[in-house]
């Protein structure tokens, strides 16, 4: 009897059964700012796994047939954890399921991509990259606001205002230089610390600061300030998540190149999306 086991040949044909899953952006939220690529696979696929920033607009692509799962995080909430999101991805695919791994902005900035690819990659699930335009990018954009200017910035920096341990302990040197755009994720519930440490290590009171809020959606909001008073005009004009943190002298162009008109007063609220299903 011959015991040998070819193991290459095994996981070939594991491979040839097994599904895909593709990593998707979905773009900052203007579902016109989807790619191509994202709205064929999109109408294509088996099952669409997606996040909390994923809106309505975007879901609408998906194809009648498919299964949607809802695997959204918001702050001290995620409807499921990161450790099931894997588990669920790796299981579907090896149903021999089409995939779609949906998340807002571009998966490999600040989206848990790489986390999840890791993941895949070690389990020996086929996998497939189509990047979006980061938050960052489409936001700024929307905003009137370029994120380098030859005479105002020669570089950019992005970096998330909340870390995995939870902390804001950030390079502020390197966050407070001149000459640089900095964009901060998911740093609407610290910016008075974000603001005060800027100062502290450099940048004057008067730097131009902004937040934008429902960046490229109809109810975007704009507030334009300075580190010394940026906190207190967000909390006043009562902006909330999901919001990005823009600092730099690029923003004193956002008066001569706003082209965005926001229609929040007509718009309706957005209606909250549901969990995954056990």
């Amino acid at each position: 009897m011959n015991s040998f086991v070819d193991i290459p040949a095994m996981m070939a044909a594991c491979r040839a059964s097994c599904g895909k899953v593709y990593l998707v952006g979905a773009g900052p939220g203007d579902a016109e700012l989807l790619t191509l690529k994202a709205a064929r696979l999109l109408a294509q696929a088996d099952v669409v796994v997606y996040d909390h920033l994923v809106g309505a607009d975007v879901l609408a692509l998906v194809g009648p047939a498919a299964r949607r799962l809802y695997v959204g995080k918001e702050r001290s909430h995620h409807s499921i954890p990161q450790e099931g999101i894997n588990e669920l991805l790796v299981r579907l695919a090896r149903e021999g399921r089409t995939v779609v791994r949906l998340k807002g902005g571009d998966p490999f900035v600040f989206g848990r991509g790489g986390e999840e690819l890791q993941v895949l990659a070690a389990e020996g699930v086929p996998f497939e990259v189509v990047p979006g335009i980061t938050a960052a990018c489409g936001v700024a954009s929307y905003a009137g606001i370029p994120l380098t200017h030859r005479d105002y910035a020669q570089s950019v920096t992005f970096v998330t205002g909340h870390l995995k341990d939870g902390s804001c302990n950030l390079d502020w040197p390197a966050l407070a230089r001149p000459r640089q755009t900095v964009v901060i994720y998911m740093g609407l519930s610290g910016l008075a610390t974000i603001c005060t440490r800027l100062v502290e290590h450099g940048l004057p009171a008067s730097w131009p600061a902004a937040v934008v809020a429902h960046g490229t959606l109809a109810e975007q909001q704009v507030v334009c300030a300075t580190l010394g008073t940026l906190a207190e005009a967000v909390a006043r004009e009562g902006l909330q998540s999901p919001a990005l943190t823009i600092v730099g002298e690029v923003i004193k162009l956002r008066d001569e190149l706003t082209w965005f008109a926001s229609t929040a007063a007509t718009e309706p609220a957005p209606t909250p999306l549901s969990p995954i299903e056990a």
